[in-house]
């Protein structure tokens, strides 16, 4: 089987490495990919982005099956263009991909199928939505969410009605996020504790994958502004299985029986945000894709082939019955460029990765990496996952940590405290 992956992050490096290892995997394409990946599969230039341009290195190259990682191309089409010239993909179709793509279709979806998740409103001018800050409806802490894509940067905890009015500002005035900040939608704020719960669709089937935890602040305990995630373990210790049992009869399974009733049948991964509450399990918010940085952990934990379950997934058969996972905790920190999450520093070369790359047991993804003048440098905000395993979750931690101290560029920063939940839980 001849696969190609679309995307260029540390995910879409986890992914062509478990296919890479896999027997009925010939080739492994990626487009664009990264200096990591070309060490496990062909890297061909691309914009992801750009649908036509996958759809075109597809069609040259005879691809059997396509898989895409980041949601920008999905909420674009991809697979609709895909599925209009007969070619197998993984992933829901621009109508399904609007979980992910409009917090208010989500939201106003989820009431329609009773999934439990916060109270909300829907804004669609700043007016409206300070004057609903004012009626001080959700009270405080309140949530601010940018309606549309915004890479993990668009949501705002506010304290007070200042901070609310700000991050209302912000979104919608200034634009910071773009047209994703048009609409918004203010939320309750939910106490409890986060986890996410991944399953794999194949329009009316689904397939239980496991549970994570990610971390979305930039700095230790939880601080500062939120990003694409810092770090992940997995499994998450919160998900227990009576958790695990409602989260796939609450949510998950009238989610996919919602999205086909209304003609969006769901195929592919969904990533389900959770927030667990004293009342249960509830939606935070959907993501149409496997996470990162929660792939980087869970996929090497994938005890069967990744390639045969994206082939039944994409052909309708996926058997209902749970993957089969390894039992060995994963932790994955993240080394991100200086200024992260903001303006950031790139162009830094990057040293000490063949060292990690040879700690026994830990593995290291690339992100935002580039090849200039021989060396690899930074390129992006969050750049490596550097991942560990082990028997328990505090051996996974060290490994990963271990490895990291060995890779070193101008301005890396990381969380020191990726894991210790798991600790906290699981003792």
């Amino acid at each position: 089987m001849k696969i190609l992956v679309v995307g260029g992050g540390a995910r879409e490096h986890a992914f062509a490495w478990k296919l890479s290892r896999e027997r009925n995997v010939t080739d492994v394409l990626c487009a664009p990919g990264n200096p990591g990946v070309e060490g496990v599969a062909r890297c061909f230039p691309a914009d992801p982005g750009n649908p036509a341009e996958a759809l075109a290195i597809a069609r040259r190259e005879r691809v059997d099956l396509t898989l895409v990682g980041p949601e920008l191309p999905l909420s674009r089409g991809i697979v609709d263009l895909f599925a209009s010239h007969h070619l197998a993909i993984v992933g829901p179709s621009a109508a399904a991909a609007e979980l992910e793509s409009s917090k208010a279709f989500a939201k106003d979806f989820m009431a329609r199928h009773q999934v439990p998740t916060a109270r909300f409103r829907v804004c669609d001018s700043a007016d409206a939505a300070l004057a609903g800050i004012a009626r001080g409806e959700f009270g405080y802490p309140v949530v601010i969410k940018a309606d549309g894509l915004a890479a993990g940067k668009g949501v705002a905890i506010a304290d007070d009605r200042a901070a609310a009015e700000e991050a209302i500002r912000v979104a919608m005035v200034d634009r910071r996020f773009g047209a994703a900040g048009a609409r918004i939608v203010l939320e309750e704020f939910l106490a409890g504790q986060e986890a996410s719960y991944f399953v794999l669709a194949d329009g009316v089937a689904c397939m239980p994958l496991s549970s994570a935890q990610d971390h979305k602040r930039v700095y230790d305990d939880d601080r500062g502004p939120n990003t694409g995630g810092m770090g992940a373990f997995a499994p998450s210790p919160l998900v227990t299985p009576d958790v695990e049992r409602r989260v796939l009869d609450e949510i998950v399974r009238p989610v996919l029986d919602g999205m086909q009733r209304e003609g969006r049948p769901y195929r592919g991964f969904l990533y389900v945000g959770l927030m667990l509450t004293t009342d249960g399990p509830k939606v935070i918010e959907f993501n149409v894709r496997f996470g990162d940085p929660e792939a980087q952990v869970m996929l090497p934990m994938l005890d069967e082939d990744l390639s045969w379950l994206l082939g039944e997934a994409a052909t309708g058969a996926l058997p209902s019955r749970p993957a089969h996972f390894r039992r060995e905790p994963h932790v994955g920190v993240v080394l991100a460029a200086g200024g992260y999450p903001d303006s950031v520093e790139t162009g830094k070369t990057i040293e000490g990765l063949a060292a990690a790359e040879q700690v026994p047991g830990a593995i290291v993804f690339h992100a935002g990496t580039s090849r200039r003048d021989g060396r690899i440098v930074t390129s992006g905000g969050r750049v490596l996952t550097v991942v560990g395993r082990g028997q328990t979750y505090r051996d996974a931690i060290d490994m990963a940590y271990a490895a990291g101290s060995l890779i070193h560029f101008d301005g890396m920063q990381f969380r020191r405290d990726i894991g210790r939940k798991a600790l906290v839980v699981s003792g």
